[in-house]
């Protein structure tokens, strides 16, 4: 079973995490962010995973810490679902539209993490979600969950139409990337034999 549990406590969130890879879409998230919520939904219906979130974090401050928090534990939960990777398509790659709005994600869960961020955004905040911290949360899952992600939106006049299709893809793509390729016979999908 491609599950793992992760719970990570700091002076600034308390965050738990449950994830299968292989599940539904089925979903429980209360991360005090709405509209955070609303996004980790998408990822979960579209990639087909069940998750399960829960945050308390400093709130009275601002979101930011739940929310980069949020993105650290999911890319620790999802890098420990993983286990070796042996087996795995690896990459995925998923254009969604959402409207006037485009987005593109690309990845590779090859156990380095890079990761290359391009939106414009109109509006500084969706809900409590600053989209400066689109970007971050990115970023963030692409290191601890040790992928190569890229994402982009093509083009876009609604910033809610934009973050949508962003999410929705990141959880196209996963599903792609993490589906097992029977074909491998559990190899490492490598040329040089490892993912590291």
């Amino acid at each position: 079973m491609r599950i793992a549990e992760i719970h990570r406590t700091t002076n600034e969130t308390d965050i738990h995490v449950r994830l299968n890879l292989d599940g539904s879409g089925a979903h429980e998230i209360a991360t005090g962010v709405g509209f955070l919520d609303h996004m980790l939904t998408h990822v979960a219906v579209h990639g087909l995973f069940d998750l399960a979130v829960t945050a308390r974090g400093d709130l009275h401050i601002d979101s930011h810490h739940t929310i980069e928090d949020c993105a650290l534990v999911l890319g620790q939960a999802l890098d420990q679902a993983l286990g070796d990777r042996k087996g795995i398509a690896r990459m995925g790659a998923a254009y969604v539209p959402m409207d006037e709005a485009l987005a593109l994600v690309a990845l590779d869960l090859s156990g380095r993490p890079y990761n290359v961020f391009e939106a414009a955004w109109h509006t500084p905040v969706i809900g409590q979600f600053p989209t400066s911290l689109i970007g971050h949360f990115f970023e963030s899952l692409a290191v601890m969950g040790r992928m190569n992600l890229h994402a982009r939106v093509l083009y876009g006049r609604d910033d809610h139409h934009q973050a949508e299709a962003l999410f929705k893809a990141l959880g196209r793509a996963l599903d792609a990337a993490t589906q097992i390729d029977q074909r491998r016979g559990g190899s490492v999908p490598s040329t040089k034999g490892t993912l590291t």
